[in-house]
Protein backbone atom coordinates (compact mmCIF):
# COMPACT_ATOMS: atom_id res chain seq x y z
CA UNK A 1 0.00 0.00 0.00
CA UNK A 2 1.32 3.62 -1.05
CA UNK A 3 1.72 6.25 0.73
CA UNK A 4 -0.89 8.04 -0.43
CA UNK A 5 -3.32 5.73 -0.11
CA UNK A 6 -2.49 5.32 3.73
CA UNK A 7 -3.24 9.06 3.80
CA UNK A 8 -6.49 8.91 2.24
CA UNK A 9 -7.99 6.02 4.21
CA UNK A 10 -6.60 7.89 7.14
CA UNK A 11 -8.51 10.88 6.29
CA UNK A 12 -11.36 8.76 6.44
CA UNK A 13 -10.86 7.47 9.71
CA UNK A 14 -10.67 10.77 11.15
CA UNK A 15 -13.59 12.10 9.55
CA UNK A 16 -16.02 9.27 10.42
CA UNK A 17 -14.74 8.97 13.86
CA UNK A 18 -14.92 12.91 13.97
CA UNK A 19 -18.40 12.95 13.12
CA UNK A 20 -19.09 9.96 15.53
CA UNK A 21 -17.52 12.07 17.93
CA UNK A 22 -19.70 15.17 17.66
CA UNK A 23 -22.82 13.63 17.29
CA UNK A 24 -21.68 12.09 21.10
CA UNK A 25 -20.58 15.18 22.03
CA UNK A 26 -24.36 16.59 20.82
CA UNK A 27 -26.43 13.75 22.18
CA UNK A 28 -24.32 14.29 25.49
CA UNK A 29 -26.90 17.61 25.67
CA UNK A 30 -29.85 15.87 25.26
CA UNK A 31 -30.04 16.90 21.37
CA UNK A 32 -31.82 13.51 19.93
CA UNK A 33 -32.89 11.95 23.33
CA UNK A 34 -34.22 12.93 26.84
CA UNK A 35 -30.83 11.76 29.18
CA UNK A 36 -32.32 10.56 32.80
CA UNK A 37 -29.32 12.44 34.01
CA UNK A 38 -26.76 15.62 32.94
CA UNK A 39 -23.44 13.87 31.87
CA UNK A 40 -20.24 15.34 32.25
CA UNK A 41 -16.57 14.04 31.46
CA UNK A 42 -13.68 12.56 33.71
CA UNK A 43 -11.75 15.74 34.01
CA UNK A 44 -14.49 16.93 36.01
CA UNK A 45 -12.47 14.83 38.56
CA UNK A 46 -9.68 16.95 37.99
CA UNK A 47 -10.82 19.89 38.18
CA UNK A 48 -13.49 19.50 40.98
CA UNK A 49 -9.79 18.12 42.48
CA UNK A 50 -7.46 21.32 41.53
CA UNK A 51 -10.17 23.04 43.08
CA UNK A 52 -10.00 21.61 46.32
CA UNK A 53 -6.34 21.42 46.78
CA UNK A 54 -6.15 25.55 45.80
CA UNK A 55 -8.30 26.26 48.75
CA UNK A 56 -5.82 24.13 50.90
CA UNK A 57 -8.53 20.86 50.96
CA UNK A 58 -6.42 18.34 48.82
CA UNK A 59 -7.27 15.43 51.10
CA UNK A 60 -11.41 16.00 50.15
CA UNK A 61 -10.47 15.15 46.45
CA UNK A 62 -10.29 11.90 48.12
CA UNK A 63 -13.42 12.12 49.81
CA UNK A 64 -16.88 11.66 48.24
CA UNK A 65 -18.74 13.98 49.94
CA UNK A 66 -16.84 17.04 49.32
CA UNK A 67 -15.31 16.06 45.93
CA UNK A 68 -18.65 15.37 44.58
CA UNK A 69 -20.21 18.87 46.22
CA UNK A 70 -17.40 20.51 44.35
CA UNK A 71 -18.27 18.61 40.65
CA UNK A 72 -21.95 19.28 40.82
CA UNK A 73 -20.98 23.41 41.68
CA UNK A 74 -18.55 23.35 38.44
CA UNK A 75 -20.35 20.96 35.68
CA UNK A 76 -24.18 20.60 36.80
CA UNK A 77 -26.45 18.69 39.51
CA UNK A 78 -27.15 15.52 39.66
CA UNK A 79 -24.02 14.60 37.65
CA UNK A 80 -22.60 10.83 37.64
CA UNK A 81 -19.97 11.31 40.32
CA UNK A 82 -16.47 10.59 38.77
CA UNK A 83 -14.08 9.76 41.18
CA UNK A 84 -10.14 11.06 41.57
CA UNK A 85 -7.75 8.19 41.37
CA UNK A 86 -4.44 9.78 40.62
CA UNK A 87 -1.73 10.63 43.45
CA UNK A 88 -1.35 14.00 44.98
CA UNK A 89 1.53 14.96 42.62
CA UNK A 90 -1.11 15.37 39.73
CA UNK A 91 -3.11 17.61 42.07
CA UNK A 92 0.14 20.38 40.89
CA UNK A 93 -1.50 19.86 37.51
CA UNK A 94 -5.49 20.12 38.28
CA UNK A 95 -4.38 23.57 41.01
CA UNK A 96 -2.76 25.37 38.37
CA UNK A 97 -5.71 24.61 35.96
CA UNK A 98 -8.48 25.46 38.62
CA UNK A 99 -7.15 28.75 38.27
CA UNK A 100 -9.17 29.33 35.11
CA UNK A 101 -13.14 28.63 33.78
CA UNK A 102 -13.78 25.27 34.09
CA UNK A 103 -14.38 25.02 30.35
CA UNK A 104 -11.31 26.95 29.28
CA UNK A 105 -9.16 24.57 31.70
CA UNK A 106 -10.49 21.39 29.58
CA UNK A 107 -10.21 23.08 26.47
CA UNK A 108 -6.30 23.75 27.30
CA UNK A 109 -5.72 20.47 28.96
CA UNK A 110 -6.65 18.71 26.31
CA UNK A 111 -5.41 20.48 23.86
CA UNK A 112 -1.72 21.02 25.25
CA UNK A 113 -1.32 17.26 26.25
CA UNK A 114 -2.90 16.08 22.84
CA UNK A 115 0.04 18.78 20.99
CA UNK A 116 2.47 16.93 23.36
CA UNK A 117 1.75 13.65 22.42
CA UNK A 118 1.15 14.36 18.76
CA UNK A 119 4.36 16.23 17.91
CA UNK A 120 6.95 13.38 20.25
CA UNK A 121 5.23 10.40 18.32
CA UNK A 122 5.46 11.77 15.06
CA UNK A 123 8.92 12.95 15.82
CA UNK A 124 9.34 9.06 16.87
CA UNK A 125 7.36 7.80 13.33
CA UNK A 126 9.47 10.10 11.54
CA UNK A 127 7.89 12.92 11.20
CA UNK A 128 6.00 14.37 8.05
CA UNK A 129 2.36 14.25 6.98
CA UNK A 130 1.51 11.02 6.78
CA UNK A 131 2.69 9.94 10.65
CA UNK A 132 0.92 12.97 11.51
CA UNK A 133 -2.37 11.87 9.75
CA UNK A 134 -1.95 8.20 11.01
CA UNK A 135 -1.84 9.24 14.58
CA UNK A 136 -5.10 11.70 13.90
CA UNK A 137 -6.78 8.63 12.69
CA UNK A 138 -6.17 6.52 16.00
CA UNK A 139 -9.77 5.50 17.61
CA UNK A 140 -8.16 5.88 21.04
CA UNK A 141 -7.70 9.96 20.32
CA UNK A 142 -11.20 10.23 20.51
CA UNK A 143 -12.23 8.28 23.77
CA UNK A 144 -9.59 10.29 25.22
CA UNK A 145 -10.69 13.20 24.20
CA UNK A 146 -14.49 12.32 25.00
CA UNK A 147 -14.07 11.12 28.41
CA UNK A 148 -11.35 14.03 29.21
CA UNK A 149 -8.82 12.16 30.32
CA UNK A 150 -5.19 12.69 31.06
CA UNK A 151 -3.78 10.28 28.57
CA UNK A 152 -2.21 12.29 26.17
CA UNK A 153 -0.09 13.15 28.92
CA UNK A 154 0.88 10.17 30.00
CA UNK A 155 1.71 9.10 26.50
CA UNK A 156 3.66 11.86 25.94
CA UNK A 157 5.41 11.15 29.17
CA UNK A 158 6.44 8.01 27.81
CA UNK A 159 7.38 8.92 24.56
CA UNK A 160 9.05 11.72 25.80
CA UNK A 161 11.50 9.26 27.77
CA UNK A 162 12.33 6.96 24.90
CA UNK A 163 12.62 9.77 22.32
CA UNK A 164 15.40 11.34 24.30
CA UNK A 165 16.66 8.44 25.99
CA UNK A 166 20.00 8.31 23.83
CA UNK A 167 20.98 12.01 23.42
CA UNK A 168 19.39 13.48 26.76
CA UNK A 169 19.73 11.00 29.37
CA UNK A 170 18.52 13.43 31.79
CA UNK A 171 15.83 14.66 30.53
CA UNK A 172 14.90 11.46 29.55
CA UNK A 173 15.08 10.71 33.12
CA UNK A 174 12.83 13.07 34.49
CA UNK A 175 10.15 12.43 31.74
CA UNK A 176 9.85 8.91 32.77
CA UNK A 177 9.90 10.28 36.84
CA UNK A 178 6.67 12.58 35.83
CA UNK A 179 5.03 9.12 35.01
CA UNK A 180 4.43 9.54 39.44
CA UNK A 181 1.25 11.23 38.29
CA UNK A 182 -0.21 7.93 37.01
CA UNK A 183 2.70 5.85 38.58
CA UNK A 184 1.64 2.33 36.88
CA UNK A 185 2.64 3.66 33.37
CA UNK A 186 6.22 3.78 34.45
CA UNK A 187 6.15 0.16 36.05
CA UNK A 188 8.71 -1.43 33.72
CA UNK A 189 10.61 1.70 33.39
CA UNK A 190 13.12 0.93 36.05
CA UNK A 191 13.83 -2.78 34.85
CA UNK A 192 14.55 -1.33 31.19
CA UNK A 193 16.63 1.30 32.39
CA UNK A 194 18.96 -0.85 35.15
CA UNK A 195 19.10 -4.25 32.54
CA UNK A 196 19.88 -1.50 29.72
CA UNK A 197 22.71 -0.06 31.99
CA UNK A 198 21.22 3.74 31.80
CA UNK A 199 22.57 4.81 34.78
CA UNK A 200 22.18 8.50 34.30
CA UNK A 201 18.67 8.18 33.24
CA UNK A 202 17.55 5.98 36.06
CA UNK A 203 19.10 8.31 38.62
CA UNK A 204 17.33 11.40 36.78
CA UNK A 205 13.75 9.22 36.83
CA UNK A 206 14.07 8.78 40.98
CA UNK A 207 15.17 12.60 41.43
CA UNK A 208 12.36 13.97 39.12
CA UNK A 209 9.80 11.48 40.93
CA UNK A 210 10.76 12.29 44.39
CA UNK A 211 11.14 15.72 43.58
CA UNK A 212 7.31 15.58 42.56
CA UNK A 213 6.39 13.56 45.56
CA UNK A 214 7.97 15.62 47.83
CA UNK A 215 7.15 19.00 46.41
CA UNK A 216 3.08 17.72 46.13
CA UNK A 217 3.42 16.59 50.02
CA UNK A 218 4.77 19.75 51.16
CA UNK A 219 1.58 21.48 49.53
CA UNK A 220 -0.67 19.11 49.85
CA UNK A 221 0.18 17.27 53.18
CA UNK A 222 0.19 13.65 54.41
CA UNK A 223 -3.76 13.46 54.14
CA UNK A 224 -3.98 13.56 50.99
CA UNK A 225 -1.57 10.77 50.75
CA UNK A 226 -3.20 9.06 52.80
CA UNK A 227 -6.82 9.49 51.13
CA UNK A 228 -5.15 8.44 48.01
CA UNK A 229 -4.11 5.15 49.01
CA UNK A 230 -7.92 4.77 50.66
CA UNK A 231 -9.46 4.88 47.27
CA UNK A 232 -6.56 2.96 45.78
CA UNK A 233 -7.93 -0.40 47.66
CA UNK A 234 -10.94 0.88 46.50
CA UNK A 235 -10.48 0.72 42.58
CA UNK A 236 -12.79 -1.74 41.42
CA UNK A 237 -15.35 0.80 41.48
CA UNK A 238 -14.63 2.04 38.52
CA UNK A 239 -16.91 0.47 35.52
CA UNK A 240 -15.78 -3.12 34.73
CA UNK A 241 -16.45 -2.96 31.38
CA UNK A 242 -13.88 0.06 30.86
CA UNK A 243 -11.10 -2.15 32.00
CA UNK A 244 -8.73 -3.71 28.85
CA UNK A 245 -5.81 -5.29 31.52
CA UNK A 246 -5.99 -8.89 31.30
CA UNK A 247 -7.40 -9.22 34.72
CA UNK A 248 -10.08 -6.98 33.77
CA UNK A 249 -10.86 -8.45 31.05
CA UNK A 250 -11.23 -11.98 32.50
CA UNK A 251 -13.61 -11.45 35.24
CA UNK A 252 -15.39 -9.47 32.33
CA UNK A 253 -16.04 -12.66 30.24
CA UNK A 254 -17.43 -14.28 34.02
CA UNK A 255 -14.24 -16.01 35.59
CA UNK A 256 -14.01 -14.98 39.34
CA UNK A 257 -11.42 -12.51 40.34
CA UNK A 258 -8.92 -15.03 41.29
CA UNK A 259 -8.62 -16.24 37.78
CA UNK A 260 -8.30 -12.77 36.75
CA UNK A 261 -5.41 -11.61 38.76
CA UNK A 262 -3.27 -15.16 38.07
CA UNK A 263 -3.94 -14.09 34.66
CA UNK A 264 -2.68 -10.56 35.22
CA UNK A 265 0.16 -12.10 36.78
CA UNK A 266 1.14 -14.03 34.28
CA UNK A 267 1.05 -12.02 31.53
CA UNK A 268 3.26 -9.13 33.61
CA UNK A 269 5.89 -11.90 34.50
CA UNK A 270 6.28 -12.79 30.65
CA UNK A 271 5.90 -9.26 29.66
CA UNK A 272 8.89 -8.05 32.40
CA UNK A 273 10.88 -11.03 31.12
CA UNK A 274 10.42 -9.94 27.74
CA UNK A 275 11.37 -6.44 28.30
CA UNK A 276 14.36 -7.21 30.52
CA UNK A 277 15.65 -9.73 27.61
CA UNK A 278 15.48 -7.13 25.41
CA UNK A 279 16.89 -3.92 27.42
CA UNK A 280 19.80 -6.86 28.70
CA UNK A 281 21.04 -7.96 25.09
CA UNK A 282 22.26 -6.18 22.22
CA UNK A 283 23.99 -2.81 21.29
CA UNK A 284 22.40 0.16 19.61
CA UNK A 285 22.81 0.45 15.97
CA UNK A 286 21.57 0.36 12.58
CA UNK A 287 20.31 -2.69 13.33
CA UNK A 288 17.32 -1.06 14.84
CA UNK A 289 17.80 -2.63 18.11
CA UNK A 290 16.75 0.69 19.89
CA UNK A 291 14.11 0.92 18.50
CA UNK A 292 12.24 -2.43 19.58
CA UNK A 293 13.52 -1.80 22.95
CA UNK A 294 11.50 1.45 22.82
CA UNK A 295 8.57 -0.56 21.47
CA UNK A 296 8.73 -3.28 23.63
CA UNK A 297 9.36 -0.99 26.99
CA UNK A 298 6.06 0.66 26.08
CA UNK A 299 3.64 -2.28 25.06
CA UNK A 300 5.55 -4.24 27.75
CA UNK A 301 4.67 -1.86 30.64
CA UNK A 302 0.87 -1.39 29.01
CA UNK A 303 0.55 -5.23 29.17
CA UNK A 304 2.32 -5.62 32.74
CA UNK A 305 -0.43 -2.68 33.64
CA UNK A 306 -3.42 -4.36 36.60
CA UNK A 307 -5.20 -1.07 35.79
CA UNK A 308 -5.47 -0.15 32.18
CA UNK A 309 -9.03 1.37 30.73
CA UNK A 310 -10.03 1.77 27.30
CA UNK A 311 -8.53 5.49 26.54
CA UNK A 312 -5.10 4.60 27.53
CA UNK A 313 -4.49 3.08 24.39
CA UNK A 314 -3.37 5.95 23.21
CA UNK A 315 -0.07 4.52 24.42
CA UNK A 316 -0.16 2.28 21.61
CA UNK A 317 0.62 4.53 19.36
CA UNK A 318 4.08 4.93 20.85
CA UNK A 319 5.13 1.45 21.10
CA UNK A 320 3.24 1.39 16.58
CA UNK A 321 5.67 4.64 16.34
CA UNK A 322 8.86 2.78 17.24
CA UNK A 323 8.16 -0.28 15.34
CA UNK A 324 7.63 2.52 12.19
CA UNK A 325 11.39 3.64 13.31
CA UNK A 326 12.70 0.58 13.09
CA UNK A 327 11.11 -0.53 9.55
CA UNK A 328 12.44 2.81 8.58
CA UNK A 329 15.94 1.09 8.87
CA UNK A 330 15.68 -2.18 8.64
CA UNK A 331 12.34 -2.68 6.42
CA UNK A 332 8.79 -4.32 7.38
CA UNK A 333 9.06 -7.56 8.88
CA UNK A 334 6.48 -9.71 7.00
CA UNK A 335 3.24 -9.89 8.55
CA UNK A 336 3.99 -6.59 10.58
CA UNK A 337 1.72 -4.29 8.67
CA UNK A 338 -1.54 -6.76 9.01
CA UNK A 339 -1.38 -7.19 12.89
CA UNK A 340 -0.52 -3.21 13.07
CA UNK A 341 -3.65 -2.88 11.55
CA UNK A 342 -5.31 -5.63 13.18
CA UNK A 343 -4.39 -3.55 16.27
CA UNK A 344 -6.31 -0.75 14.94
CA UNK A 345 -9.45 -2.33 14.48
CA UNK A 346 -9.34 -3.69 18.03
CA UNK A 347 -8.80 -0.32 19.49
CA UNK A 348 -11.63 0.87 17.46
CA UNK A 349 -14.03 -1.94 18.22
CA UNK A 350 -12.43 -2.41 22.04
CA UNK A 351 -15.09 -0.45 24.17
CA UNK A 352 -18.21 -1.32 22.14
CA UNK A 353 -17.57 -5.19 22.33
CA UNK A 354 -17.25 -4.59 25.99
CA UNK A 355 -20.66 -2.62 26.45
CA UNK A 356 -22.15 -5.15 24.00
CA UNK A 357 -19.93 -8.52 23.73
CA UNK A 358 -18.41 -8.65 26.96
CA UNK A 359 -15.21 -9.05 25.60
CA UNK A 360 -12.08 -6.85 26.21
CA UNK A 361 -10.86 -7.03 22.93
CA UNK A 362 -8.51 -4.30 23.48
CA UNK A 363 -6.55 -6.54 26.08
CA UNK A 364 -5.15 -7.78 22.97
CA UNK A 365 -3.01 -4.92 21.78
CA UNK A 366 -0.29 -4.36 24.13
CA UNK A 367 0.87 -8.22 24.00
CA UNK A 368 0.24 -7.91 19.66
CA UNK A 369 2.73 -5.09 19.74
CA UNK A 370 5.52 -6.84 22.52
CA UNK A 371 5.31 -9.82 20.08
CA UNK A 372 6.26 -7.52 16.74
CA UNK A 373 8.49 -5.85 19.17
CA UNK A 374 10.61 -9.01 20.44
CA UNK A 375 9.98 -10.75 16.56
CA UNK A 376 12.29 -7.95 15.62
CA UNK A 377 15.19 -9.19 18.25
CA UNK A 378 14.69 -13.08 15.97
CA UNK A 379 16.60 -13.24 12.79
CA UNK A 380 14.21 -13.44 9.90
CA UNK A 381 12.68 -16.54 8.75
CA UNK A 382 14.28 -17.56 5.31
CA UNK A 383 11.37 -19.09 3.64
CA UNK A 384 9.07 -15.87 4.43
CA UNK A 385 11.62 -14.20 3.05
CA UNK A 386 11.60 -15.29 0.24
CA UNK A 387 7.87 -15.24 -0.18
CA UNK A 388 7.09 -11.80 0.32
Amino acid sequence: MTAGSLTRLARIAILVQGLLFAVFVVASHNAFVHLPKPTTTDFAAFYAAGVLADRGEAAGAYELRAHKAVEERVTSPGIEYKYFLNPPPFLLICAALARLPYLVAFVLFEVATLALWLAVTSRIAGGGPLATMLLLATPSLYWALGWGQNSFLTAGLMGLGTLLLRTRPGLAGAAFGALVIKPHFGLLVPLALLFGRQWRACLAAGLSAMTLVAVSSALFGAASWAGFFHVLRHSTMVQLAGHIDMSGAVRLMGFGETAGWLMQGLVSLAAACTVGWLWLGGRDGASGAAERRMAALVAGTMAAMPFLLFYDLVMASVAAAWLAAAARKTGWRPGEIPVLAGIFVLILLDFPAALLLHLAIGCLVAPALLWLAARRALPPDPSQAARS
